[in-house]
């Protein structure tokens, strides 16, 4: 039998206002209309407690429209981290 996958009925889950999206270790936040959206790359992962959970993250600020156009880029551990600094730079980017 097949599985099944979840979805959200074509609405994207939101951020701050902006829309959320993950597709297995990407995850992109920002308007495709905007001049820049925020791009994490889960390149790895740690156990804590016996759970999975992102460990190095490369975080990018990208053009939508030209993926070559990247204003900023680094890395972090830690999601939280990760997010955390990119959505600084991508405030920095919009203004």
């Amino acid at each position: 039998m097949a599985e099944e996958k979840a979805t959200v009925g074509g609405k994207y889950l939101e951020y701050k206002g902006k829309p959320l999206v993950r597709e297995g270790d990407t995850i992109c936040y920002g308007d495709m209309t905007d001049k820049y959206v925020l791009i994490l790359e889960i390149m790895s992962y740690k156990e804590v407690d016996g759970v999975s959970v992102p460990d190095d993250i490369f975080i990018q600020i990208i053009n939508p429209k030209n993926s070559g156009d990247i204003k900023n880029q680094g890395s972090k551990k830690g999601l939280y981290d990760a997010m955390g600094i990119g959505l600084v730079w991508l405030e920095r980017a919009l203004m």
